[in-house]
């Protein structure tokens, strides 16, 4: 910022010396009937062009810079949340894509253009200001009280500017998520013969967005108008009060060219403000939907409890994870995902979660990974509050499979090494058969996410993932999402063995007999 301060003030500073020089100039060969005493302001003149040209290309590159800057930082931050809260948001896969790509990609007009020049509607107007109010009284009055009109209508068309960009940029993240479940779902749909069918509403959210384009872009066109005339009026004023002193003798030429040449340098960065604006109103749009993802408010009327350190009590020490009252609203729902969950889970333990189908059971096991913050309630680890900043940590020592583990494409063996890099072909051959897939060879190919595997093969393959990590050693909690749905008993009760095998606390999202009959302790959700 004080780079831009700097660069601006030496702008108008050359201003003043064109102006001066012209001014000067011009006023000899009126006078001389002469061209010659233009000979000696050209070199000068030469130079401050030069040197405006200089400080133009240095005021773009720290704009430049600072745009480039920002929007590394910004994009970081947003995967780190993406990251450590992968469901805590209304945000799709491809709402997002399009806001850290094209979305923050439009900072540059805020950082390049917009705010250089809002630097310069400070600096320029000033320091030409005193220069003609020590040339002219009247023209600085005229310049002082029409100046401030520009930044006025700027406002009021701001306004609605800001609302018509926002609007658009919903438009346009909805049209990216529409896109993207279409083309995900794409298959599925031309199996019930539906494809075509939703063309129809594809082309209804475009063509939703291109309106609020158009309607953006007739408000930017329409601002600039209003913005150049009340300059050329102002400008005009100015001329003609100076052009009837000069006819009546009250000002000489040169210093009534001097205020001529100067006034439309003092109105030109505040116009210019105008016209930049409509180019960062899409970045700082962009910005805000970056900013409510990477720090969520807070959830209105929820207020996360405090959580005491856990004392031993008749049950034993100290637990290894204690969950208190815990409950999470999603952003935009209309209500609790889950609500009011208690219990406790201690080094060893087989903690089975049941309930209803949409009780919340996946979401309190989002919770304990961290994958969504609890809107009400606690969680502690070894007697300590669970913190965002402890969660890297802990999820170090935790082991998790999903009901939708991802897959890469590779081979079977390549995505059961997730787990452990450094695992030897018998180490995956173990874990697969400890996790009830003896019957799956380590060479099968698998495609991108998951293609050429079952749902139960897919989870199979995440449970050994789990089971290679857990001896590469580090690991105290298992968290398993319907681990066994899809498989036949015998496969149940061999992957239900190598879990108990691992001699670690699990908590495991369950409606099968078998893994209830299994369990220490059985938490009922959402009934």
């Amino acid at each position: 910022m004080v780079a831009l301060v700097v660069v601006g003030a030496a702008g108008a500073l050359l201003t003043l010396a064109q102006a001066w020089l012209l001014s000067r100039g011009l006023s000899e060969v009126f006078h001389t009937r002469d061209a010659a005493p233009l000979g000696a302001v050209v070199v000068p003149l030469a130079a401050v062009f030069a040197g405006k040209a200089a400080l133009a290309w240095l005021n773009n590159l720290l704009g430049q810079r600072a745009a480039a800057s920002v929007k590394s930082q910004l994009r970081t931050d947003l995967l780190r949340a993406r990251l450590e809260r992968p469901l805590d948001s209304e945000a799709s896969a491809g709402g997002l894509v399009t806001l850290v790509t094209q979305g923050l990609d439009a900072l540059d007009g805020f950082y390049a253009k917009y705010l250089p020049q809002l630097v310069l509607a400070v600096v320029v107007p000033a320091i030409v200001g005193v220069a003609i109010l020590t040339t002219d009284l009247i023209s600085t009055v005229i310049v002082a009280a029409t100046l401030p009109l520009i930044p006025l209508f700027m406002a009021l068309v701001g306004w609605t500017t800001e609302t018509r960009t926002r609007r658009r940029w919903a438009l346009q993240t909805r049209l990216a998520r529409h896109f993207g479940d279409l083309v995900e779902g794409l298959p599925t749909l031309q199996v019930f013969g539906r494809a075509r069918a939703q063309v129809e509403g594809l082309r209804r959210t475009e063509d939703a967005h291109r309106a609020e384009t158009m309607a953006t872009l007739r408000i930017s066109f329409l601002s600039a108008l209003v913005l150049e005339l009340l300059a050329t009026i102002s400008v005009a004023i100015v001329a003609v009060t100076t052009g009837f002193r000069v006819l009546f003798g009250d000002l000489d030429l040169a210093s009534a060219l001097f205020v001529l040449i100067l006034a439309p340098e003092a109105y030109l960065p505040v116009r210019q403000v105008g016209v930049h604006y409509h180019d960062s109103a899409d970045g700082m749009a962009a910005a805000e939907a970056a900013f409510a993802l990477i720090d969520p408010p807070a959830t209105t009327g929820e207020v996360p409890a405090t959580a005491a350190p856990a004392v031993a009590d008749a049950a034993g020490p100290v637990p290894l994870l204690a969950v208190r009252g815990l409950g999470h609203t999603y952003p935009g729902a209309g209500g609790p995902a889950v609500s009011n969950v208690s219990f406790a889970v201690r080094r060893g333990e087989f903690v089975v979660l049941t309930g209803p189908s949409g009780g919340g059971k996946t979401t309190v096991l989002n919770a304990l990974i961290g994958f969504v913050r609890p809107t009400v309630g606690d969680i502690a680890v070894d007697g300590v509050p669970l913190s965002p900043a402890a969660l890297p940590a802990w999820r170090r020592r935790v082991a998790y499979v999903g009901q939708t583990p991802g897959m890469v494409a590779g081979t079977i063996a390549d995505n059961a090494r997730l787990g452990d890099p450094d695992a030897s072909d018998a180490d995956v051959r173990r874990a697969l058969d400890d996790a009830g897939a003896p019957e799956l060879p380590l060479g099968q190919p698998v495609g991108d996410d998951g293609e050429g595997v079952s749902a139960g093969e897919r989870r199979r393959i995440a449970t050994a993932r789990a089971l290679l990590r857990i001896r590469r050693g580090g690991v105290d909690l298992l968290l398993l999402d319907e681990p066994t749905a899809g498989l036949d008993a015998d496969a149940e009760a061999a992957l239900l063995r190598g879990l108990r095998g691992t001699g670690l606390a699990a908590v495991v999202v369950s409606h099968r007999a078998a893994v209830i009959a299994e369990a220490d302790a059985v938490v009922e959700v959402g009934a």
